[in-house]
Parts: C-alpha cells; sequence; structure tokens
C-alpha cells in the first residue's frame, strides 16, 4: 500500500513515501494556528489515512503534490492549518 509509494522531491530525487514526515507537518500545522496537542494529533491521524487512500496503487507522486491533496484534506478540519501547509513547505 502506501510503503511502496516513491515521493519525487523537488530537487529530482525520489525517496519512499514516509507517512510520519507528513504526518509531522500537519500536525505542526495545526499546532501553529493553536490546535491543542490531541486535537492536533487526532486531525494529523485522520488526514494520513485519508491520504493513504488517496496514494493508493499510485507508485509514485511529487511531494507537491502529497502537500497540496493533504492541505485539501486537512481544511475539512481547519482553513488555517490548510493554508499554512499548503504554503510553507518547512513546517516542523
Amino acid at each position: 500500500m502506501a510503503k511502496e509509494n516513491h515521493i519525487v522531491k523537488r530537487a529530482g530525487h525520489s525517496e519512499p513515501y514516509d507517512e510520519r514526515k507528513l504526518y509531522a507537518s500537519i500536525y505542526s500545522a495545526c499546532q501553529a494556528v493553536r490546535e491543542t496537542q490531541a486535537t492536533s494529533e487526532l486531525i494529523a491521524d485522520r488526514v494520513c489515512k485519508e491520504m493513504n487512500d488517496w496514494l493508493g496503487k499510485k507508485h509514485e507522486v511529487t511531494s507537491h503534490d502529497i502537500r497540496m491533496h493533504a492541505a485539501v484534506h486537512l481544511q475539512a478540519y481547519n482553513d488555517d492549518a490548510a493554508w499554512i501547509l499548503k504554503h510553507h513547505r518547512n513546517i516542523s
């Protein structure tokens, strides 16, 4: 499933998908807009699960695609955190 995905980074190299990196970025975006720790964890967990579904059987996606799609899912929980995730590459 998601462990088989490869992410094409900005510099052009590819690396295996790491859900922990996405989780950390979502969690940090939530913390930046002052969500509680528990709420940030819950949102990050839900968005990661939604992203794993989206990744499905895709073999390769760009880091930009991951960030944009995660921001769409995050927007359902917190608009401000979604904006931060979408527009700031280095959050965590």
